[in-house]
């Protein structure tokens, strides 16, 4: 994956979550952000995954620069898959009719087909058991789990992640961040924020540390961790790495 954003902003009132933001990776497999609360990982995860247009600045995917307009953005979208800090499943929905609906009505599947990649993703993620549970029946981990299985089932170019999580306890995040790793070791590009700086340093390519609406530092996670250049960087992670 390469990435390329120029003069990147967002402002929303008087609030600039994206403050002339530039980052180049030329060649990364996952790219995790850190930084405090509030810092813009989320607006910036939003504006690479075209859920969000920037006031001004551009984006480019893999030598591709992303559109603003709307036919533009939603065949962009279809291309990539999503998962956010609540698990935003349909609740009304089995675990394979809240994969199966998005490749019918989205991808144009067939009911068929889009039937049998469910099943198939949920067999991969060891979910096959509860297929026809609905959200309320499973654990917040499950529901994660079948969350990734939908936003992976029709191949993304690139799988948006932000902070996927936050919502679990130390178990099941360490089920859900298990298998990331497995999707980022089988070849799916990868671009997530987290607060779980263990996981960032292992499964990084490289490591954005985004603070005030700018990329404040980017280096590969040994770098980063190791010996951070920037003042802020330094005293966010002796914050966050304390215990």
């Amino acid at each position: 994956m390469k990435l390329e954003v120029k003069g990147l902003t967002k402002c929303y009132g008087a609030t600039h979550a994206a403050d002339g933001l530039t980052l180049f990776v030329g060649s990364a497999r996952v790219l995790v952000l850190i930084g405090p609360s509030g810092g813009g990982k989320s607006t910036l995860l939003r504006l690479l995954g075209g859920l969000e247009t920037p006031d001004s600045g551009k984006v480019e995917i893999n030598g591709r620069q992303l559109g603003t307009d709307a036919p533009s953005l939603q065949a962009y979208r279809r291309k990539n898959g999503f998962l956010f800090q609540q698990f935003n499943l349909f609740p009304h929905l089995t675990a394979r009719q809240n994969i199966s609906l998005p490749l019918e009505k989205v991808h144009g599947h067939s009911p068929a087909k889009s039937a049998e990649t469910a099943t198939r993703a949920l067999d991969r993620f060891g979910l096959l058991a509860h297929a026809d549970k609905l959200p309320t029946q499973l654990s917040g981990g499950q529901q994660q789990r079948v969350g990734i299985a939908r936003a992976v089932a029709h191949q993304p170019e690139v799988l948006f992640l932000d902070e996927p999580t936050s919502a679990l306890d130390p178990e099941m995040t360490a089920e859900v961040l298990e298998l990331i790793q497995e999707l980022a070791e089988a070849g799916q590009d990868i671009i997530l924020s987290t607060h779980e700086m263990g996981f960032a340093r292992a499964v990084a390519d490289h490591v954005a540390f985004v603070s005030a609406g700018k990329i404040e530092e980017l280096a590969p996670p040994a770098e980063l961790f190791g010996n951070p250049r920037s003042a802020i960087c330094q005293k966010f992670l002796s914050r966050v790495m304390r215990y």
